[in-house]
């Protein structure tokens, strides 16, 4: 197996990890979130916290991650839209770690007196932990998984083009909801709700489907851009080849 193969096989591993460890750290904050005020004067489960906490770590070392691998293959194509993914991959994870700091920072409260002044601070800590949600994964994803990644892959030819048209089409639909809702002030209308549900399903496909095909297929042996070096000009025949 090539070198690039490999890095296809990483790269979906670690898209699917992302799957592993958001969705569940989402389920565990939910009592919290829920009722912050509530969760610190009463007996939450503070281990239900930090087992989310940790999978959300996990959840920054795979995204990054993934872009760490493929960037050296896109940067053969586009050293733009190389350093374009890395850094929207970095900005979604800053966001989903000062949602972490805020989670835990509830939880530190409940060690103290929970008097009014705590459940101002924990209601205004799971409010900062409701917008990172909404501004990383909720909109740059958007940007970084749909748009970015989407064209990147499109030109590099790496996944079937048919594919990621889910991804092109998938960011911005992904990105106009989440202007929708943080202009509605983070409390969507239920129509709004539902419709953001909808919109965001292009992208989750999308996102699933690169998981799936590059952990068990690998990129397209076909692509060009696996003829390329990573200076980005073409290999050079042996001496002796016909031209």
């Amino acid at each position: 197996m090539s070198l690039d193969q490999k890095r296809a096989r990483v790269f979906g591993v670690l898209y699917l990890l992302t799957f592993v460890t958001s969705i569940p750290a989402l389920w565990l904050y939910e009592p919290l979130l829920r009722n912050p005020a509530g969760y610190i004067a009463g007996a939450g489960h503070d281990n239900r916290i930090f087992l989310g906490a940790f999978l959300e770590l996990l959840l920054i070392i795979a995204n990054i991650g993934t872009a760490v691998v493929i960037a050296p293959i896109i940067r053969r194509k586009s050293e733009e839209l190389a350093i374009g993914y890395v850094t929207a991959r970095i900005f979604e994870s800053t966001f989903i770690l000062v949602g972490i700091v805020a989670i835990l920072g509830v939880v530190t409260l409940r060690g103290q007196v929970a008097g009014a002044s705590e459940g101002t601070v924990a209601y205004t800590l799971a409010a900062i932990k409701d917008w990172t949600f909404l501004l990383g994964p909720g909109w740059v994803v958007g940007w970084g998984n749909g748009l970015i990644l989407g064209y990147a892959m499109f030109r590099t030819g790496l996944v079937p083009r048919r594919m990621a048209l889910f991804g092109l089409i998938g960011g911005p639909l992904l990105i106009i909801s989440g202007t929708a809702v943080m202009f509605s002030g983070n409390h969507p209308s239920d129509t709004l709700h539902s419709l953001q549900g909808l919109v965001t399903i292009p992208e989750i496909v999308w996102e699933l489907f690169l998981g799936l095909y590059c952990t068990i297929k690998g990129f397209r042996p076909s692509a060009p851009v696996l003829q390329l070096p990573a200076s980005g000009e073409p290999v050079t025949a042996p001496a002796g080849a016909i031209a």
